[in-house]
This record gives C-alpha cells, structure tokens and sequence, in this order.
C-alpha cells in the first residue's frame, strides 16, 4: 500500500467534506515559509536587542526599604531569533539591584547571573528591577548604581544602567515621647505606628527636622509640640513615599499618605513655625480645648504651609487659635472649619483648588454647633487674607439661634470668593472675587493641575494686590517667602506678595 504524507491526506479529507483546496494550496507555504523563520536563530554580531529604555533611574529612597518595581522590554527586532548566552548584574552578588529575567529571579542564583535565554524574532522578553539601598552611614542621600549586561551567542554584549538614590533615615515605630525631647536636623525620620506626644511632655522639632510618616501613622499631641522652622530649614511632616507614581507624579503630590496632627484637649500652647504639612488625610485637628475666653492658646500657626490634604486642612472646635502667614490649600473638605472657640486669622491664604473631586468642602467654614450641640463662636477674625477657590461661594457660615450662644465673626480688608455683602458691619473693605470673564485660579502664578503643583503667588494683575491694611502686622512686613510687603507701597491679601517687576 502507498504511503501518504500528512499533507495529503489532510487533502482527501477536505475534498471528502467538499472544502475547496485551491486557497489552502495558497496559503499553506506561506505558514510554512513563517513556521521555518519563526524557528531561525542567527549569531550574526550585527543583530542585537533592543531595549524600552536605554537607562533605568529610580527615585532616591529610605535605605533598607524595597523600592517599588520597574519594567525593562527587551525586544529582538530582527529577522531571525537571538539567543542570550547570559545575563548578569554587573556588580555580582554585592549589587542593591535585583532583577528577574522572563520570570527567573537573579537574585536566587549564584553572582547575580543566569544563563540560557532565548528572544525569537520579533518578540521580547521582561525584566523586572528592584533595588534596595543599604545604610550608607550619612546624612545626605548617596547615589548608587549598577548594570545589567546581556551576552549574547554571537559574543555582543549589551549594557542597560540602573541608578538610584539613598537616603538614611532614623526609624520611630509607635513611640510615646513621655519627657521633653528635641528632634533635631539630620537624617528624616521614618515613623511607624504614629508618635505620640503624652501629656505634660514637650517635643521639640529643630529647623531643618523632617517626619515622614508611614501610611497609617500620624502624630498625636496630648502634651505640646513646638515647631522650629526656618525659611531656609523648614520643619516637615509628609507621606514616607519618595517615589513617582507616574513619571510626572509623585507620591508626595498626593493626599491621604499619611493620617495628619491631632491635637488633643489636654494640650496647649502648640506653635508651628514654617512647618510644611502636606498630602494627609487631614492637617491639624484641634478637639474641644477652650472652656472660656481667658483659656491658654491651643495652637499658633506662623508662616505654614498646610497642602494637599484628603479631609479638613485646618479643623478646630472650641479653641483658642492664631494662624499668620500661612496657606492652607487644596483639601478634600473644607480647607478650614472653625466650631466655637476663637481664632484670629492675619495674611493668610485659603485657596480651595482640590483637583481629584468636584465634592470638595469649602475653602472656609464657621458654625456655633456641631450637631444638636453648641459652640459659642466668641470670635473670629480674618484680617488681610484671601478666601477662594473653584467654587463662586467657598465662604459658608452656619449658625442656629440662641440667645445664649454668641456666633461672632469679622472680616476686614480680604480677597473673598462669596457673594456681595452690603450694609454689614462685618465685611469691612472687602474685595470680591467675582469676575465673571476671569476664572479664579487665574488670580495666581501657578495652578497645574495636570501635575499637582501650585504657586499661590498673586500675579500682579490681580485684584488682591495692594489691598490689606497695612496697619495690622506690622511684625509681618515679610511674607511667607520673606518678600517686603511695602516694596510696592501697599501689602497685598495673603501671605503672598506679588513678585517685583524685572528690572530691565
């Protein structure tokens, strides 16, 4: 009996079911052309990878803390497969890097080093990078860096460079401050679990010092916290994320990294002095401290910067409070609430620009009750500050009647987003913002809200300028980055002075 081959009868069983052939004819050397080509491999040296990046730069990180990981493509754009003979990190078993080549992890194997890959034509493979910086013993970050090198059977190697960034740091995991300390400038401090400030103890932050706080932790004073920051040297309290989420993102530009400053009823004369706090989940909360007018100051804020926050930048109820110079910015609820109590407001800037949700709060809120309670507003004052945001009103009020149950508040000499109140004793000299052919973030020198950064500078167009009295704060004659007030005769609203013309 006569043999047939595969192809043959693969025929007679079409033609038996009544299949034309006369396509498969066509098409069948074609797939077979590709089969034969598919399985090619060449060591011709002038046949190479490809790869997605030339070079792959991580963020400066903690040392000792895994970093997230990256993604490196390496394609074999060429005709025929190319076989990779090895691949190896160039610093051997001491690199910080470590790699998985097409889900063979290197740092299992013997030097960092595997062998054996192969990338057929018009393929890739994936290669994931992490790294972890060890402890490099200094205050200031340290850079690192490595290679990936890949062999190929022709004898071509190929070279793809990792670097990264160290930071040391000091690590506090859920501890209770029980006498008084000073944190001063160095090395961040990473904080786990939260830092709490117990009562009748007073912790110190030097200029310069930085709290980067785990997702979860904040800081907790039931005694006192003074915050000794500088222009030039800070105090900071942020997320412990360094790294980008996207390549034009930051962890550090989004809110809810970290919980926030809670400030309890046993504690009292809290000072922050050029404190940035930023991306939380909310800022300082202040809870039910004053019990009558002659109370101790719950908290005093002194050209801070409060940013980017998930919940309420600045909440207080029933306190005694003195904000300066200070922005509070950019919050998921309100940028301040204000329950009770008496707070006193000078050159500040409330800009409610919160760009993840159109829910946003306002950029200012003040009420004499919380619920079926009241909290007598004794009184509340802002004095040469901008109120404003996306919103046309983000200046909300709320007060119910009772004789007994004082709801005092006065603005003088603001930039406010509200509408126009005449014939009060409480809006004295106030500026609308309510230009209907001038959108309100255009009042300022920078809102980017495709990358998260923001200038609250006044551009010199805006009707802010030259508006504040300049007969309150006189020891505010610098603003928040320590501009004259009165170079240009007159100190605008906010803790921002307008920029100076350019000299020519």
């Amino acid at each position: 009996m006569k043999k047939r081959s595969y192809i043959e009868l693969l025929c007679i069983a079409l033609r038996r079911d009544g299949i034309c052939l006369l396509p498969l004819f066509f098409i069948l050397p074609f797939l077979l052309a590709a089969c034969d080509h598919y399985d090619d491999f060449t060591s011709d040296r002038s046949q190479t990878l490809s790869f997605s990046v030339d070079s792959i730069r991580f963020d400066t990180f903690i040392t000792t803390i895994p970093s997230a990981t990256k993604t490196l493509i390496v394609r074999n754009q060429g005709e025929a497969g190319l076989r990779i003979r090895e691949v190896r990190l160039e610093g051997g078993a001491g690199s910080p890097f470590r790699i998985n080549v097409d889900g063979q992890d290197l740092s299992r194997t013997a030097g960092n080093r595997a062998t054996d890959f192969e990338v057929r034509r018009r393929d890739s493979i994936f290669v994931r990078c992490e790294v972890t910086v060890p402890e490099q013993h200094a205050d200031a970050p340290v850079g690192v860096e490595d290679a990936i090198l890949f062999t190929l059977e022709s004898g071509v190697t190929q070279r793809v460079v990792l670097t990264a960034g160290g930071q040391d740091a000091w690590f506090m995991r859920g501890q209770t401050i029980q006498a008084d300390t000073t944190l001063a400038v160095g090395r961040p401090i990473v904080v786990y679990d939260s830092l709490v400030v117990a009562q009748g103890a007073t912790l110190t932050l030097a200029a310069g010092t930085q709290l980067l706080f785990h997702e979860g932790a904040g800081l907790v004073v039931r005694g006192r916290v003074v915050a000794d920051g500088t222009l030039e040297a800070p105090v900071v309290l942020r997320g412990d994320r360094t790294d980008h989420i996207f390549d034009y993102l930051t962890y550090d530009r989004l809110p809810s990294r970290w919980e926030g400053v809670t400030i309890a009823p046993t504690s009292a004369e809290n000072q922050f002095t050029y404190t940035d706090l930023h991306s939380a989940r909310f800022g300082i909360v202040c809870d039910t401290t004053v019990t009558d007018t002659a109370s101790l100051t719950t908290l005093t804020l002194l050209s801070c910067r409060l940013h980017n926050i998930g919940g309420d930048g600045l909440r207080l109820k029933d306190c005694r409070t003195v904000v300066r110079n200070t922005e509070v910015s950019n919050t998921q609820g309100h940028c301040v609430s204000v329950t009770g109590g008496l707070s006193d407001f000078l050159y500040c800037t409330l800009a409610q620009f919160y760009p993840l949700s159109a829910d946003r709060g306002a950029a200012l809120y003040f009420a004499n009750y919380e619920g079926d309670d009241y909290h007598a507003l004794h009184r509340l004052n802002f004095i040469n500050s901008v109120i404003t945001g996306y919103a046309e009103d983000v200046l909300i009020g709320s007060s119910l009647p009772n004789a007994d149950c004082r709801f005092e508040y006065f603005f003088k000499n603001c930039f406010v987003a509200t509408e126009k109140v005449t014939d009060s004793p409480r809006f004295v000299e106030i500026t609308y913002d309510d230009d209907e052919e001038t959108a309100s973030w255009k009042n300022f020198k920078l809102v980017d809200t495709d990358n998260f950064i923001y200038d609250f500078t006044p551009l010199r167009t805006s009707k802010m300028r030259n508006i504040a009295d300049s007969n309150y704060g006189q020891d505010l004659l610098l603003d928040r980055m320590g501009r004259n007030r009165l170079a240009d005769g007159a100190p605008d609203a906010g803790c921002y002075e307008a920029e100076p013309e350019p000299e020519e």
